[in-house]
């Protein structure tokens, strides 16, 4: 039997992963609060900890569970960059993550985001609810013949791309690796980023976060794109300047930004702060913008997208008890 500490743990993780271990020879333990090297002890007895996007896997946490006896670590989202990879090697722990839970659920909350804040669709809301039906201050523009710029072209940024399309957008994409035949199938047009940022009237990033890509946007590239563009990011906060990106509110450089994701988020997102003191001042500013729209990470959060990350990550740990093979794809060392 593998026993496995399930970190930062809500009712939505539990459930799921409850239902995917029926059959198999699992045993969860469930925390609520965050791995660190400072929780690491919570992991005692246990052969595997689950992590989340916040959870801080670093070397310092790794050495602790080391000494723990703790061999896996199952992450149970797509992106590693909360875990030191070259400390897990070196450690002999085996890491797994789940790839491409839902790529439609997080794509298709980027393009909600879109039309809810071109359409001022929050704000109009509140205001009905308040018996106001003044439409004053809530004109959008039609997305139809306008361009979208798609930073990163996985699993996500393509779906995202193609229902971009099907609003009879211009498409451009900007990706390292890029794949023409999927472009040309779909009509999107790969560019360089400079080009992408000048032409598009929305830009949204899909690209993972690493050392190349962090502060992909900052004061440099958002000089370059039109006034009035809007962004969206569901992908990592890290991915913008966050200093940058409020100069260029304030000075209305950009129409609108939606994101899900902040590169502060850690202690913030997932959390209920209501009637507490918001300290983080950078997130705190944008919450003043009539023009910013935030949710708090919540693009994965479907019931299909739960039901795969749950079966995924409880195969990967079945797997390590049987000594077979982890799921294809979702080994990283």
């Amino acid at each position: 039997m593998i026993q496995t500490v399930v970190f930062d743990t809500k009712p939505y993780d539990r459930e799921p992963l409850q239902g995917a271990s029926a059959g198999l020879d699992l045993e969860w333990r469930f925390m609520d609060c965050r791995l660190s090297a400072e929780t690491a002890a919570a992991a005692h007895g246990a052969q595997a900890v689950c992590t989340f996007v916040n959870d801080r896997v670093d070397r310092p946490c790794l050495e602790a569970l080391a000494k723990l006896g703790v061999k896996h670590v199952a992450l149970r989202c797509a992106g590693f960059n909360s875990i030191d990879l070259a400390a897990a090697k070196e450690l002999g722990f085996s890491v797994t993550r789940v790839p491409a839970y839902s790529p439609y659920a997080v794509a298709e909350h980027a393009v909600a985001l879109l039309l809810a804040l071109n359409r001022k669709i929050p704000r109009a809301n509140n205001r009905v609810h308040d018996l106001n039906f003044s439409l004053q201050g809530l004109v959008g523009f039609d997305l139809h013949g306008k361009t979208a710029g798609i930073v990163g072209t996985g699993k996500i940024g393509r779906i995202a791309a193609q229902i971009l399309r099907g609003f009879g957008m211009r498409v451009l994409a900007f990706d390292p690796f890029p794949s023409a035949e999927w472009a040309q199938q779909h009509g999107i047009e790969y560019t360089d980023a400079k080009t992408l940022a000048r032409e598009s009237e929305v830009i949204s990033l899909h690209t993972p976060l690493t050392p190349e890509t962090h502060h992909i946007v900052n004061a440099q590239t958002l000089d370059l794109v039109k006034p009035g563009t809007i962004l969206i990011n569901v992908s990592r906060g890290a991915l913008i300047d966050t200093t940058a990106l409020i100069a260029a509110l304030k000075s209305g450089r950009l129409g609108g930004v939606a994101l899900d994701v902040y590169e502060e988020e850690e202690g913030v997102f997932f959390e209920d702060l209501s009637g507490q003191i918001l300290h983080d001042d950078e997130l705190a500013r944008l919450l003043t913008f009539p023009n910013v729209l935030i949710t708090a990470h919540q693009a994965f959060l479907t019931q299909e997208a739960l039901a795969e990350i749950a079966r995924v990550t409880a195969a990967n740990l079945a797997a390590l008890d049987k000594g077979q093979p982890f799921l294809t794809d979702t080994t990283l060392t």
